[in-house]
């Protein structure tokens, strides 16, 4: 019996090292190697301080800021260890409460605006942690942004151009907007 348990053992022993321990450290090093920034989180930093990952999606509430797309994490938003979507359907009166209860808080940021609001601005996204939104998310709160800092529309509109990325590869996926890039943006302008 010893007999035929001994190579078992030495089997899973020998691939709990690699698959656990050899294959974990070599893609680390590969990946620190090959892809830094990356392989660190895509962290941000400004002034010697860390502001956030270009990965992870920020609450902003202030009307001199853009604001991302809601969160759906737990117990407080933007939480990288609950990521996750709502999983609310279509049909289920919570989401339309959520959604009904975000509408009127952009309304009420900017009680003129009545252009339609896109989606992004008052749903989650699957991960619930998105830190993009739409150019048209964007262009939606670009007067009240303009007018919370006292910089022209166009100064504004500039800024988000600037901060506008394409689709991956230029064939995946839409435009989108990095909230956080586009907010410390318009920090630094005059």
């Amino acid at each position: 019996m010893i007999r035929m348990l001994r190579p078992v053992l030495v089997l899973f022993t020998a691939l709990t090292a690699f698959t656990g321990i050899v294959y974990p450290l070599a893609i680390t090093a590969v990946g620190r190697l090959a892809f830094p920034a990356q392989a660190a989180g895509s962290l941000i930093v400004r002034d010697g301080h860390l502001v956030g990952s270009r990965l992870i999606g920020q609450s902003f509430q202030d009307p001199r800021y853009f604001w991302g797309r809601p969160s759906a994490t737990a117990p407080m938003p933007n939480n990288g260890l609950a990521s996750g979507g709502s999983n609310l359907g279509p049909t289920n009166p919570a989401l339309l409460d959520a959604v009904k209860g975000r509408i009127d808080a952009l309304r009420a940021a900017d009680p003129g605006n009545r252009s339609p609001i896109p989606v992004d601005l008052v749903t989650a996204s699957g991960s619930g942690l998105d830190p993009d939104i739409s150019p048209a998310a964007a262009l939606y709160q670009l007067p009240r942004v303009a007018r919370a800092r006292s910089l022209s529309e166009a100064r504004v509109r500039a800024l988000v151009a600037q901060a506008t990325e394409g689709p991956q590869w230029g064939i995946f996926g839409e435009a989108r907007v990095n909230v956080l890039q586009l907010n410390l943006g318009l920090d630094q302008a005059r």
